[in-house]
């Protein structure tokens, strides 16, 4: 059984692929359960949102790690959770029988951070797509993302310029490495502040349905 506790929406047939949907600081598995009928209106995919495995004191619901400084996790806590986050991972692609060539993994903020952490990680198993909402790719000890052995995967980037939290030079870095890594990307800014910019919700849908190869039911 897995360590994370998380929500799933099943898909309304046999699916077509597996989005999985991490959230951002201070959320839980609930929070982003909603967006998948967004995402995906068709119900092809099998979605699930797991739940951070960390609490901290004097702050509400769940992170995926300590954050001394944007942009740059406590190692300590973001590898206990990358650890984790893979291991639900794996146990996923077992338990419903899709491969990562069949998932995407998406999320917003910290979320985002984690499915970067995940998706670029050399050593784990390449998803399809990287869906990623208002974060960055993170600097921390010990990983490194592997952009140039990531064949077959692509990436939607979604940031707000008037983002106060997570600066849209994140986004902008980003942006840069993926493409200097020949990652296929699709890159979105806007007026927006820390949250996903319904400007950005057609685009993500339409890169979604492109990502994982779906026909309209």
């Amino acid at each position: 059984m897995s360590a994370l506790t998380y929500r799933e929406r099943p898909a309304a047939g046999d699916a077509a692929g597996l989005l999985v949907l991490h959230h951002g600081r201070g959320a839980d598995e609930h929070d982003l359960l909603g967006l998948a009928d967004v995402l995906d209106p068709g119900r092809r995919l099998h979605v699930v949102t797991p739940r951070a495995p960390l609490t901290l004191d004097g702050w509400p619901g769940h992170h995926w790690y300590v954050v001394p400084r944007v942009g740059y996790p406590d190692p300590d806590t973001f590898w206990a959770a990358h650890r984790k986050l893979a291991a639900f991972h794996d146990e996923l692609w077992e338990r419903t029988g899709l491969a990562p060539e069949q998932t995407v993994f998406g999320g917003f903020s910290m979320g985002s951070v984690m499915s970067y952490a995940l998706g670029l990680d050399g050593s784990r198993p390449a998803p399809a797509g990287i869906l990623a909402f208002s974060g960055f790719v993170p600097t921390v000890e010990g990983w490194q993302p592997d952009v140039a052995g990531r064949a077959g995967l692509r990436a939607f980037v979604a940031h707000g310029r008037r983002d106060p939290v997570m600066d849209v030079a994140f986004a902008r870095a980003a942006r840069d490495l993926l493409e200097a890594g020949g990652i296929p990307l699709e890159y979105h800014e806007s007026d927006a502040a820390h949250h996903i910019d319904p400007a950005h919700v057609q685009a993500a849908v339409d890169w979604l349905a492109g990502t994982l190869a779906l026909q309209p039911r």
